[in-house]
């Protein structure tokens, strides 16, 4: 039979042979040899099969020496913790001057196995995606959906923190969104307003549509301390992040941290693919906020209006005390008629500041075309009179007229519109008494 073992010598599968009955190794190819650390054929004299290739001290619980027969082979599947490979196995039985031989070759078939499990992979994490976008979909505000997608993809990556970074107008980057796993601290009240420095090469990376993927953070170490004690503040071991464009500009990134050991390339690839979805639900978001805005505030004031007028009252406490501050900008249709309403508008805006400068801390609004309303809860009935002083000291030096009526009540109590109709009347009182002195036909005002 020396003959037949020459034939396996060098092939590049993994070649030996037992006998059955007793398990004693006859011969492994050097293949197997090198594997696992055989130096020559005389170093198997004596040796189990089961003690060299599986490190046991009993025969294999899944040996399938009584299904051999002369002529066939048996093939399967097998992993071998061992070698850390997947082989597939084929099995045969040889008859050797009246020796019952095994023959086995094992085919290494690693690289199919793990790219069929990547695939199957694929496969179920893209379902578990999809069915995240589905669910995402249906949330009633782009800020939700955005949650539910962080959720999956956090859950589905094994990682401990899927979060969102935006660049804001300073070009630094603040963290917008955020999942935690159960018992990771979360972060992102912790970074708001990062300074540049620390994501720069990044995103020189995103510039040129590349992703950053680390394995290991102690890597940047020396190349990126600062970058490094920022990352290493979380606690992160590894991270992938993947930019997000909007237009072919780069306007944040998004990305998870220590997802599972050996799938950094998976988690990229996958974020690359939600990534457009992000985008979109961010730009539907700024949609909103826009929308918001206009309901809520006066366009050219940047004050609230009556609708965000409303809300505020709503949510105002009964009981505290409220001092109400209602404005009426005069001369404005003097201005309007004779120098055009372009410079009406900026009187208007001129009344706006010097009510901001007084009550900014405060609920402003504008109300009508010329009518300013400031709704101040909790204001003592002292610093109340203190700052109408002020605010008309505030309106002569800016060239300025407005007439103004100011109520204060020790609690707002449940009917609010009656103390705005007092706060009216005494702006109408002031507004006639201003016309009277002043002398100026009010009608032409």
């Amino acid at each position: 039979m020396d003959k037949i073992w020459e034939f396996f010598e060098n092939m590049n599968e993994y070649v030996y042979v037992a006998d059955i009955d007793s398990h004693e190794l006859i011969y492994m190819n050097k293949k197997a040899r090198e594997t696992y650390g055989v130096q020559s054929q005389e170093e198997l004299a004596g040796r189990k099969c089961y003690e060299v290739l599986q490190n046991s001290l009993a025969p294999c619980t899944v040996c399938n020496n009584n299904e051999l027969r002369t002529g066939c082979f048996k093939e399967y599947h097998n992993y071998n913790p061992l070698l850390d490979r997947h082989l597939l196995m084929k099995d045969t039985l040889v008859a050797d001057g009246g020796r019952r031989c095994r023959i086995e070759i094992a085919v290494d078939v690693t690289a199919q196995e793990t790219q069929g499990s990547m695939v199957r992979g694929y496969q179920n994490l893209e379902s578990l995606v999809n069915e995240g976008l589905r669910i995402a979909l249906q949330m009633p505000t782009p800020n939700q959906s955005i949650d539910v997608v962080l959720e999956y993809l956090g859950k589905a990556l094994n990682s401990e923190r899927a979060y969102i970074f935006e660049r804001n107008e300073e070009d630094r980057d603040d963290n917008t969104y955020e999942w935690v796993a159960k018992g990771v601290t979360p972060e992102k009240e912790n970074l708001q307003d990062v300074p540049k420095e620390v994501c720069a090469d990044w995103y020189q990376s995103f510039a040129e549509n590349k992703r950053i993927m680390i394995d290991d953070i102690e890597n940047i170490r020396e190349e990126n301390p600062l970058q490094y004690e920022k990352l290493k503040s979380q606690s992160i071991r590894s991270l992938v992040v993947v930019p997000l464009y909007d237009d072919k500009k780069v306007i944040g990134f998004y990305g998870v941290d220590n997802p599972s050991v050996g799938s950094l390339e998976y988690a990229s690839n996958m974020l690359q693919i939600m990534g457009h979805f992000i985008v979109s639900a961010l730009k539907r978001r700024n949609l909103v906020r826009e929308l918001e805005e206009m309901s809520f505030h006066d366009q050219l004031t940047g004050l609230g209006n009556r609708h965000a007028m409303n809300v505020y009252t709503e949510n105002m406490s009964r009981k505290d005390a409220l001092g109400v501050v209602y404005c009426d900008v005069t001369g404005l249709k003097h201005i309007n008629d004779t120098k055009g309403h372009g410079e009406g508008d900026k009187l208007i805006i001129s009344a706006c500041e010097c009510l901001k400068r007084v009550f900014g801390d405060y609920g402003l609004f504008r109300i009508g075309g010329d009518e300013l309303l400031a709704l101040c809860p909790g204001i003592g009935d002292g610093d109340l009179k203190e700052k109408i002083t002020f605010l008309k000291e505030d309106m002569r030096r800016n060239n300025v007229s407005m007439a103004v009526g100011a109520v204060w009540e020790s609690e707002a109590g449940d009917d609010i519109d009656k103390v705005l109709v007092r706060a009216e009347a005494l702006m109408y009182e002031d507004k006639a008494a201003y016309y009277r002195t002043s002398g100026i036909d009010r009608r032409k005002m």
